[in-house]
Formats: C-alpha cells, structure tokens, sequence
C-alpha cells in the first residue's frame, strides 16, 4: 500500500473524516471527531500511526521491523507502520480497521451502535 491507498482505505470506513488540525503535511482520519490515524504527507519514510490493543501494539512491534511505537502518542495504545512492503496490503487494512473499532469502542453508546450497524453492512 501507499499513502494515497492508506486515504482511500479510511475513506470507506462509516462516517470517517479528514482534516489537517495540526498543520497542512499531517493528515487525521477521525470518526465522531475521534482520531484513529495520523498519516504525515511530508515524511522520506511513508508512515502512519495507528490506535492498537496494548497487547497487540506490542506482538505487532515484536513481529515486524517496520512497526514501532507512535511517537508522540501514548505508545502503550498507539503504533507507527512504515510502509516498507513487509506487511500485506490485507494486513495493513486489518490493522486500520482495528484501530477505527478501537475507537468507535469508546464512543457514546448511540454513535457506536450506529456506527458498528453500519460497519455491519
């Protein structure tokens, strides 16, 4: 995958948005103004930074080397994913995916019920 597919990708998830909160090179995809990925446009090495499971956030980082701790986020929930070609194009959308859910798991019980019935679909 590239960055472009990474917007794409996001771009499918319910309800998802786009903005530049930050400055105009970060790119955040947020659902119910929830940020689950953080995609710099301007880096060498294309990135992105994703929401994980504290246990997953670290099997993640043991099994590949182009997985890392989020930097500046809280690294115990949070991982940087280079996009090197060592991870599948299905396993980068899984991780995606799995970082959108964290995050809709969190919201209000209405928005997530929405949000999951039409993720369902």
């Amino acid at each position: 995958m590239n960055i472009e597919e990474v917007r794409t990708f996001c771009l499918t998830l319910p309800e998802t948005t786009e903005a530049f909160p930050f400055d105009d090179v970060t790119l955040i995809f947020k659902v119910c103004g929830k940020m689950f990925l953080l995609l710099p446009l301007d880096s060498e090495r294309h990135s992105f930074s994703v929401k994980c499971d504290p246990e997953k956030a670290i099997e993640l980082r043991e099994k590949y080397s182009c997985v890392e701790a989020a930097y500046h986020f809280n690294k115990k929930h949070w991982n940087t994913i280079y996009l090197t070609g060592e991870m599948q194009d299905n396993e980068i959308r899984d991780w995606i995916e799995h970082s959108y859910k964290k995050v809709v798991e969190g919201l209000p019980k209405i928005d997530k019920q929405r949000i999951f019935n039409l993720f369902q679909q």
